[in-house]
């Protein structure tokens, strides 16, 4: 009658979670406010959005939930945190400059859980600060599925390392409620080959092609191979490996058909062809020489060309004109306006944008102007120049500042 009951394996990926409060909420603040609240004062609602990935051994199991803030300024959100069952690790600034001690607590703890007796599957890193990239390639060394939540612009190494990245349009679209289809559990690594076949004979349609059509058919026209590529990934990251066996984006896109067109051209673009046909497709854009090539490389800047930041510019005054308030789903239009406009652009693009606008200390109103986006813009991307050690002569300073603006600022 008293005897013990055997342990049971409980069913799902045992995961740990650790959030950079303050890197995520400065950075959701830069792009959509309602999101950083709701991300705030709300962490339970996306935290088991994030654990429902699935079903059966694809959901996940938050062993570890830690959420690291600086006591001085956001110590009025902890009640919400510890309520939705997370840990709160006070992190107070440490120096003169302000800097807190985040990174280094979260770090020790993450090793911690690497090296524990439990067996974490999966960890997830809440922060876009690229000097997490070490511990990453830890994780990956160790054999261990890696998920990076990102609020802001994300370094090209600290994204490779990831197994998957939740971008930040994406998490928006989670805290605000606006999609109904959860961040997908990774298997594990012992069942990955497996689980893969199971799945494939219970979906008529696979997730990442499910969403390439629906994407493509409602787009205002033909989308940029590089950002029908991303959605898929996002729906399905066991794509992430070779394309379902297709090997590259190029083949695996091209074999969906259901009047799916697909085009190389030009970097790659994929069209409805009941609406749009290969005359659709812009006219090539002028690569960017020299400097302003060095610059996208070293500071991750969008390598976009002036004209594609002059649209950005223009079509974001627009928009703010028409709804000054409606944060959320301003990158979603400025991106479709730029495809209809003839100059697309990726909407990671304009969050990247958004974020610089918003640590240059910006005010998105209804009276900003091309001129005014392009100027504070301008500025960001002078000072990531500076923090980089980039140095320019006048004339390739000349160069920075017209591309960036988009020439809007020789007016």
């Amino acid at each position: 009658m008293n005897e013990a009951l055997p342990p049971t394996r409980r069913p799902g990926i045992r995961s740990a979670m650790f959030v950079d409060f303050d890197n995520v909420f400065t950075g959701l603040q830069a792009i959509d406010p309602l999101a950083a609240k709701r991300f705030a004062e709300d962490p339970k609602h996306w935290a088991d959005a994030l654990s429902a990935g699935g079903s059966g051994e694809g959901t996940r199991r938050f062993l570890i939930r830690n959420c690291y803030l600086n006591p001085m300024v956001y110590s009025k959100y902890r009640p919400y945190w510890t309520r939705a069952g997370f840990r709160v690790i006070d992190c107070p600034s440490l120096t003169q400059r302000g800097k807190s001690s985040t990174d280094i607590n979260l770090v020790l703890d993450a090793m911690d859980a690497l090296s524990g007796s439990v067996g974490i599957e999966e960890f997830f890193i809440a922060s876009a600060d690229a000097d997490f990239t070490s511990l990453i390639q830890r994780f990956r060394a160790a054999d261990r599925m890696t998920t990076v939540i990102a609020a802001g612009a994300v370094a090209f190494a600290y994204r490779e390392m990831a197994d998957h990245v939740v971008e930040s349009h994406d998490f928006v679209s989670i805290l605000t409620g606006s999609t109904s289809e959860p961040v997908r559990a990774l298997a594990p690594a012992n069942q990955r080959e497996v689980a893969g076949p199971a799945k494939a004979k219970t979906k008529t349609v696979p997730p990442g092609v499910r969403e390439v059509l629906e994407f493509v058919r409602t787009a205002p026209g033909p989308v940029v191979g590089a950002m029908v590529a991303h959605r898929a990934l996002a729906a399905d990251p066991s794509l992430k490996t070779d394309w379902g066996g297709y090997g590259k984006f190029g083949t695996w896109v091209s074999q969906i058909g259901n009047d799916l067109e697909y085009s190389a051209l030009q970097g790659g673009w994929v069209w409805d062809a009941k609406r749009f046909s290969s005359e659709d497709l812009p006219a090539p854009v002028e690569t960017q020489p020299g400097v302003e090539e060095q610059v996208a490389r070293v500071t991750d800047i969008p390598a976009l060309s002036a004209a594609q930041f002059r649209q950005i510019f223009q079509a974001m005054a627009a928009r703010l004109r028409e709804h000054p308030a409606n944060r959320t789903e301003l990158s979603r239009q400025v991106r479709d306006d730029c495809v209809s406009a003839g100059e697309p652009v990726s909407r990671n693009a304009v969050s990247f944008v958004l974020q610089g606008l918003g640590y240059a200390n910006f005010q998105l109103t209804d009276e900003a102007t091309a001129s005014e986006l392009a100027a504070a813009w301008t500025r960001y991307v002078e000072e990531l120049c500076r923090v980089a050690l980039l140095e320019f002569d006048a004339g390739e300073q000349l160069a920075v500042r017209r591309w960036a603006s988009g020439g809007l600022l020789d007016q």
